[in-house]
């Protein structure tokens, strides 16, 4: 009896060791086919990503593999941006059970494949991540992907997919859906937007009412289907259109309804057209006017970039655009003391009228005023900031720019001269041949360099001239107001200037001026600035615009980190560099403590300057310490 017992003990064993192995090669070999499929046989996994039958996927390690915490099962595949040309087939992943069992990343982005996502991809049930976006895949999206119930985020975007959209309002989880950039028909499923962070079905053929999306999304997520209506679009369905089958609307195309709406916009926009072109007629005429300058590209704002049409500007600063009602005599004597220079050598004996006089062009128009960049015959280049509607005394103006004149500090840009009447403000700064923090970030200087230790240097710098600032001018109630990246300039030695400090409280009635601020409105005013610096250390970190296709930098942060996808996070650039990825996630906390949506929360400036500093110095020790350091090559 007891040799049977052991007999049949030996066979069991035997039978589970080679039941492992069979699930191990079983894996392995799904792996590997849906490599070759996917890259059209162009990697040669076993060489290039240690890819083979005799090793393991886990314990060896392969490249862009991720596995779980006891080092068994597959959980992530990373594959985005490899160059891969084939086509997808996810049955060769899903239909493996123990392999569709475990993983629950798959990340193709930004490659070259082709194909359809078959109804396979629902065996693979524990995903939570599927990102395909940037692709050549079409044709019909499968009615199982509805099935992923595990699904988080959802990328498809940038592809060729057509049809309708599977019932994805059944996933609950989901947070995450782009789908821009297709050519996806029929009716958005009906979501519940509060459940998403981020969300864009922009550019496709989509029809019908869009569901109630009560101010979460903008209309930024559904343009550029014509066939869509309802908030947030500024076309609204008629009756008709709420209530139509869908196949009819799809056949009728656009309804009469809509066709009297397009035609209204038109005629209004006619009519716009009109009262420009009879307001620069009337221009023009005037005697005061100054020489045209050339035209000029719109802003350099991070938040909303106008187009060129709507930014070019013709004219100069005339007289008459500065409400002058005195006789000629006292307009003369008013013109030549109004503007007030503070000590400054550069702009000494600087008067209103040099600058009436002078060609200014355009640099941008923002939702607070107008920038000119104006040039004077003995070569000076200044800039001016113009200010409209700020309802604010001129003594208490001008006490504010002597104010903030006094809080000198070397990272801070100062007015050098100012004009104030009621109807607007003028400021005068020299002008940074540099450009802006927002420009080097995002691109516009073509070759210059932009490492990391530059990025955490730039960090460091505006976090300490912003929390002297605060400290400085912390009774008064005097923030920012509307830090940005765009508001930080470069100078000759490319080191970051604040900008504009201090002119962006137009919508306050109290102005902040002594006396009036509450402590409260106070604190929140510099509690904003430090959200603000928080998105400019994310704009640093990730290289990303405050916001592209819909999405929002700061969300779209919070929901790759919540998902424990941290290092997707940062600048490709700084991630082929030797960027310690340690600092940048200490970095990153700091920012995401910025950014916290309740203001009570969010540290001082002066905390974060401490923060960053301790990063700045460890990187420091780590540059003379670390043998692999550029500096010691």
């Amino acid at each position: 009896m007891n040799k049977i017992s052991i007999w049949v003990s030996f066979i069991s064993f035997f039978l589970f060791l080679h039941s492992s192995t069979s699930v191990e090669d079983e894996v392995k070999n799904s792996l590997i086919i849906f490599l070759a499929k996917v890259s059209n046989n162009g990697v040669q996994p076993g060489l290039t990503w240690g890819w083979n039958t005799s090793s393991d996927p886990c314990k060896d390690q392969w490249q862009n593999v991720i596995c779980d915490s006891q080092n068994v099962s597959v959980t992530k595949l990373f594959l985005n941006g490899k160059n891969l040309t084939g086509m997808l087939d996810a049955a060769s992943l899903c239909n493996v059970r123990s392999l569709a069992a475990s993983l629950t990343i798959l990340a193709l982005d930004d490659n070259n494949i082709g194909g359809q996502i078959s109804a396979e991809i629902a065996n693979c049930d524990q995903l939570t991540r599927l990102t395909v976006s940037s692709n050549q895949l079409s044709g019909n999206l499968p009615e199982s992907l509805a099935a992923l119930n595990n699904l988080k985020r959802l990328d498809i975007s940038n592809n060729e997919f057509s049809g309708k959209l599977p019932k994805l309002s059944r996933i609950s989880g989901l947070t995450a859906f782009l789908a821009q950039d297709n050519q996806l028909t029929g009716q958005i499923p009906n979501f519940d937007f509060s459940n998403f962070d981020t969300f864009n079905v922009s550019n496709n053929n989509f029809q019908g009412q869009i569901p109630k999306v009560n101010g979460f999304f903008t209309a930024s997520s559904f343009l550029g289907n014509p066939g869509l209506c309802g908030d947030p679009l500024p076309n609204k369905c008629s009756s008709s259109s709420t209530t139509a089958d869908e196949n009819s609307n799809t056949k009728k195309g656009v309804s009469k309804n809509q066709m009297f709406i397009y035609m209204g916009y038109g005629v209004l926009a006619l009519v716009c057209l009109v009262l420009v072109v009879l307001r620069i007629c009337s221009k023009k005429k005037s005697k005061d006017q100054v020489d045209a300058v050339n035209k000029v590209a719109a802003v350099d704002e991070s938040t909303s970039k106008l187009s060129a049409a709507s930014s070019e500007y013709k004219g100069g600063l005339s007289k008459s655009q500065y409400s002058v009602t005195f006789s000629a005599d006292e307009s003369a004597a008013m013109v030549s003391s109004s503007l007030i220079v503070l000590t400054s050598p550069v702009v000494n004996g600087l008067k209103f009228e040099d600058l009436l006089k002078a060609p200014a062009e355009l640099l941008g128009r923002g939702k607070y005023g107008s920038l000119y960049k104006v040039i004077f015959e003995n070569g000076m280049v200044l800039v001016v900031k113009r200010i409209k509607d700020w309802a604010i005394s001129s003594n208490d103006f001008k006490q504010r720019m002597e104010r903030l004149y006094q809080a000198k500090h070397p990272n801070v840009l100062p007015a050098l001269a100012f004009y104030c009447s009621e109807q607007e403000k003028l400021l005068v700064y020299e002008y940074q041949q540099n450009g802006s923090l927002f420009r080097l970030i995002h691109g516009s200087h073509t070759g210059q360099a932009f490492d990391w230790t530059s990025r955490l240097s730039a960090a460091a710098s505006i976090a300490e001239a912003l929390a002297f600032m605060h400290q400085e001018l912390r009774a008064e109630g005097i923030a920012h107001g509307n830090l940005k990246s765009s508001n930080i300039m470069l100078n000759k030695n490319m080191e970051p200037c604040i900008s504009e400090y201090g002119l962006m409280e137009i919508n306050d009635q109290d102005n902040f001026m002594p006396g009036k601020a509450s402590r409260a409105k106070a604190s929140s005013t510099f509690k904003g600035d430090v959200y603000g610096f928080g998105v400019i250390l994310l704009e640093l970190l990730t290289g990303k615009l405050v916001q592209h296709n819909g999405v929002d930098l700061t969300v779209w942060v919070h929901s790759v980190v919540r998902e424990e996808w941290t290092a997707e996070v940062f600048d490709k650039s700084l991630m082929s560099e030797y960027a310690s990825e340690e600092r940048m996630v200490n970095l990153l906390q700091v920012a995401i403590k910025c950014v916290n949506r309740s203001a009570e929360a969010r540290p001082s400036m002066n905390q974060v300057a401490l923060m960053i500093n301790a990063i700045r110095e460890e990187e420091e020790r780590s540059t003379v310490y670390d043998p692999q350091s550029r500096s010691l090559l």
